[in-house]
Formats: structure tokens, C-alpha cells, sequence
């Protein structure tokens, strides 16, 4: 093949590429439906297998009543979760949005006042002294007030009806997933010439094998964080309700790699401030509230996360975190949510497909 012919050929290949990333990015929804039943059809597959194995005389369940009842266990899983988390979390938010802020500031005021004082202390010119108190206050009545929650909620008839079709969209096509062996691989592989069909069908077999761990230990490690940082604050006096509440909030931020435990463990210290535990000062709350979550958070950073997140994707430590930072610095939240998973199927297809590239040979060398 001459020269000009393979330059012309990857042409080819990168207007090709084009035109699909266009195509997914205008059918977005629709490729994050099928995704979205993808993942739940790995999940639930065990399930469905586990079903079909199940004999009572000489019945045996067919398989699309194994894929309708293992579609239900997952969403009643979800909903009996929904249904213990969001009650905890709208009375907590509600609870907060009645408060007096400069009652609780006042707490606080001390430590603002040496903060304050120190700040003074480092200005170069002379304007207008600075007022931390009324800083905090005016932030915190911005976000924690009956105007920003109501905001959050008048678009309730819109958000219903988006979550009503997410819903119904998905579970009708995790269902056909669950049902029809295969479907999911069957779909891809239609999209590449059959002279790559055996490539793809390796490459899928990996990522669904590699994802699978993934999501195993996403789910067990955000459970073990829920239990152990709730029972360790209720042992230290903290409110049930307090002690729950930020064991579920860092449980479910844990979901997005690095950024949200930090977000959840200003949260939660913003819940020690507001809700001391009782008979002690706001120090000794914010103490045991911070000295559990690095102690905890420490224990699942340094030997929880490696484990999981590196041996279950097969990539080194040190791989994973620059990915994440380069996937937050793209699409911010949603990126770093994201980057684990993308990262695992892009480098699974780059062993199928580039493998004779020396980078791509070390960064594959252990799938």
C-alpha cells in the first residue's frame, strides 16, 4: 500500500470518528441509557445466571422471568435505599435551612476573631476592616435559605418527567440486556467491519470483566465508609441522626474519586458547628467529627482504594490519580465520576488495537 493511500485511509478513519462523536454527542441521552443499562445488566447478570440454575422438580424458570425478577430486586435495592437516605437527608437540609446563623456563628466567634486579626495583620494597605462574621453569614444565607431550596425544587414537574423516562427507558432496555444474552456485545460489534468482530468481542469480554470489579468495589468500599464512619461518631457521642447523615453523605460522595470526600468532609464539619455533640464545645465536635474522617478516609486511601481501584482495573496507583486529575480538568465532577470507568475501556480497545505502539504495550501490559 502506498503512502498516499494510508494517509488517505486514516483520513478516513478520523472522519469516521468524527462524524460518530458527533452523532453520540447529539444522541447523548439515548447513549447514556444503553450505558447506563449496560452497567446494570453486568451487574444483574450473576443474578439472572444464578435463576436459571435454580430447578423446582422439573421447572425451570425461563429466562426472561429470571431477567423481569432480577430487573425488580435491583430497582427495590435502589428504592429501599432512596427511601432510607433521602428522608435523612431533606430533614437534615430543612432543618438547616431554619437556622440563626449568627446564633451559631456566635459559637464560633473566637476563632474567627484570631482568624480575622491575622488577616488584618498581613494587609498592605488600609481600607475598610474585613468581617469574617459577616462573610459567613451572607454566604450561608445564600445557600442555606427557603428562596435557594425552593429554587432547587420549582422545577419539580420537569425533573418528574425526566426521571419517569430515565426510568422507564432504562429498565426496558436492562431488561432485554438481562433477557437476550449477549445483546449489549451484539450491538457494538455491529458498528466495526467483521474483519475486527474477534478484536472487539476480547476487547468487550475484558471491560466487562474489569468493570465488573470496578463496580463491585465502588459499591462494597462506599457501604464500608456509610457503617464504619456512622458507628464510629455515634461511639463518640455524636447524634444518630448527625452520625448517619455524614456517613451517608460521604458514602455516596466517595463515588466521585478524591474531590468528593472533600466536599463531604466540609459538609460534615459544617453539621459539627450546627449540631455540637451534647455537652461539649464545638471544638471537641469538630475534633471528632475531623479525627474520624482522616482516620477512616486515611485507612481507605492508603489500603482500601489501591486495592480496588488499582488491582480490580489493573492499573498502577499513581496511573489512576493523574487520570482522574486530567478527567477533572476536562469535565470537572462528572469527569472525575467517569474517568475510571472510560479509562479502563479506552485502554482495553488500545491493547486490541494499538498494541504495537510502545506506550500503549506499558500502559496494557497488566490486562
Amino acid at each position: 500500500m502506498s503512502s498516499s493511500q494510508g494517509i488517505g485511509r486514516w483520513f478516513a478513519v478520523v472522519a469516521v470518528m468524527a462524524v460518530a462523536g458527533v452523532l453520540l454527542w447529539y444522541f447523548r441521552s439515548t447513549v447514556v441509557y444503553i450505558l447506563i443499562s449496560a452497567v446494570l445488566a453486568i451487574i444483574g447478570g450473576p443474578l439472572v445466571r444464578l435463576l436459571l440454575r435454580v430447578k423446582v422438580g422439573k421447572f425451570t424458570m425461563p429466562r426472561w422471568a429470571a431477567a423481569l425478577v432480577t430487573l425488580v430486586v435491583m430497582w427495590v435495592v435502589l428504592l429501599s435505599f432512596c427511601l432510607l437516605v433521602v428522608p435523612l437527608v431533606v430533614g437534615k437540609v430543612s432543618s438547616l435551612a431554619q437556622l440563626d446563623l449568627r446564633a451559631v456563628l456566635s459559637n464560633i466567634q473566637q476563632p474567627l476573631e484570631h482568624v480575622q486579626n491575622y488577616i488584618s495583620s498581613l494587609r498592605l494597605v488600609d481600607s475598610e476592616p474585613v468581617s469574617l462574621t459577616e462573610i459567613l453569614v451572607g454566604w450561608l444565607r445564600k445557600v442555606l435559605n427557603y428562596d435557594t431550596i425552593n429554587a432547587a425544587f420549582s422545577s419539580v414537574v420537569d425533573i418528574t418527567m425526566t426521571v419517569a423516562i430515565a426510568f422507564f427507558s432504562v429498565s426496558f432496555i436492562t431488561f432485554f440486556f438481562l433477557k437476550e444474552d449477549g445483546l449489549f456485545f451484539r450491538m457494538v460489534t455491529a458498528l466495526f467491519p467483521e474483519r475486527y468482530i474477534d478484536n472487539v468481542s476480547r476487547a468487550l469480554d475484558k471491560v466487562v470483566e474489569l468493570l465488573s470489579r470496578y463496580f463491585t468495589g465502588l459499591v462494597v468500599e462506599s457501604l464500608i465508609l456509610m457503617t464504619v464512619i456512622s458507628v464510629a461518631l455515634m461511639l463518640f457521642g455524636v447524634r444518630s441522626e448527625d452520625a448517619c447523615f455524614i456517613g451517608v453523605m460521604m458514602g455516596v460522595m466517595n463515588v466521585i474519586p478524591y474531590a468528593g470526600p472533600l466536599m463531604g468532609g466540609v459538609a460534615a464539619l459544617f453539621v459539627g458547628i450546627v449540631t455540637p455533640i451534647e455537652g461539649m464545645t464545638i471544638g471537641y465536635t469538630l475534633a471528632v467529627i475531623a479525627g474520624t474522617l482522616l482516620t477512616v478516609k486515611g485507612l481507605d486511601d492508603f489500603v482500601l482504594q489501591p486495592t480496588l481501584y488499582s488491582e480490580r482495573v489493573n492499573a498502577h496507583p499513581l496511573e489512576v490519580f493523574i487520570v482522574i486529575l486530567l478527567a477533572g480538568s476536562v469535565g470537572g465532577i462528572v469527569g472525575m465520576l467517569l474517568a475510571i470507568p472510560s479509562y479502563t475501556v479506552l485502554r482495553v480497545f488500545a491493547k486490541e488495537f494499538f498494541s504495537q505502539y510502545t506506550l500503549v504495550k506499558k500502559l496494557t501490559k497488566d490486562i
